[in-house]
């Protein structure tokens, strides 16, 4: 089986150092994967990596990353392919733009809608599908501005699902989200994990962890520090070590959670 990403020892240097050491990883159909590390791990470098924000530097001259077996790629392309939400996707959104354009503007790749492009019937009915799938359709007349954090993420969701992408690229999504407004937003992830879509989450929180991912990679100093089944990964030992603290594993109904010894 072909990966969908396949990252071979790519570098990426900030600032003069490296943000990603010789990272390998390769994601295959059907996968649901959680990259779970601290703040300044690298887990964010990953998904700019793939999305061409960052450039790997290349030893041979040939491109260590490949999308669908191709090393060159134009990111438009992959519309159908990845939806991104982000903390800086929200950031860039929270304007005085209603919820509904938010979600139709994922048709464009742009943030809001502009008078040049052309909005079709079925653009329409498939953006009106989406929201009501997320039960957010009594917001989609409310600026984005004007709703709460939870409610807002919500929209992105849309803005990323109108493409019928296979994988949600999930970048610390609950991000300032309360403790009600996190698990909305987590049982919302559950729902569409199951309509079929792939799951790609960057955490550094646990429980954020949903039941239905079922492989966790772990970065730490811009390296992948263990890659495995849930199970194996989130142990004591492997946990402890990945954020230098000594730290005990517990789980729960299909999720995991963090004591302090």
């Amino acid at each position: 089986m072909e990966p969908i990403i396949e990252i071979d020892k790519a570098t990426v240097a900030k600032d003069g150092h490296s943000i990603l050491d010789s990272v390998s990883l390769k994601v295959f159909p059907g996968e649901n994967i959680a990259i779970m590390g601290p703040n300044g791990a690298g887990k964010s470098s990953l998904i700019k990596l793939i999305t061409k924000e960052y450039y790997p530097i290349s030893s041979d001259g040939k491109m260590p990353i490949k999308i669908y077996g191709k090393s060159s790629w134009d990111i438009f392309e992959l519309r159908d392919s990845f939806g991104i939400v982000s903390s800086e996707l929200h950031i860039a959104s929270s304007k005085e733009i209603t919820g509904r354009d938010v979600v139709l503007s994922g048709f464009f790749g742009s943030i809001g809608l502009y008078y040049h492009q052309d909005i079709t019937s079925e653009m329409r009915e498939k953006a009106a599908s989406v929201i009501e799938f997320l039960g957010i359709a009594h917001l989609s007349d409310k600026y984005m501005s004007k709703l709460s954090l939870g409610e807002a993420r919500k929209f992105l969701i849309g803005r990323a699902l109108v493409n019928d992408p296979k994988i949600l690229l999930l970048d610390e999504p609950t991000a300032g989200l309360d403790i009600k407004a996190a698990h909305g937003f987590l049982e919302i992830l559950r729902k569409i994990a199951a309509s079929g879509k792939n799951i790609f989450l960057i955490t550094h929180r646990i429980n954020e962890i949903i039941p239905e991912i079922g492989r966790v990679v772990l970065v730490k100093d811009g390296k992948i520090f263990g890659d495995g089944k849930k199970e194996d990964m989130l142990t004591d030992k492997n946990i402890s070590e990945l954020y230098s603290m000594d730290l005990s594993v517990r789980e729960s109904n299909g999720y995991y959670w963090i004591t302090y010894k």
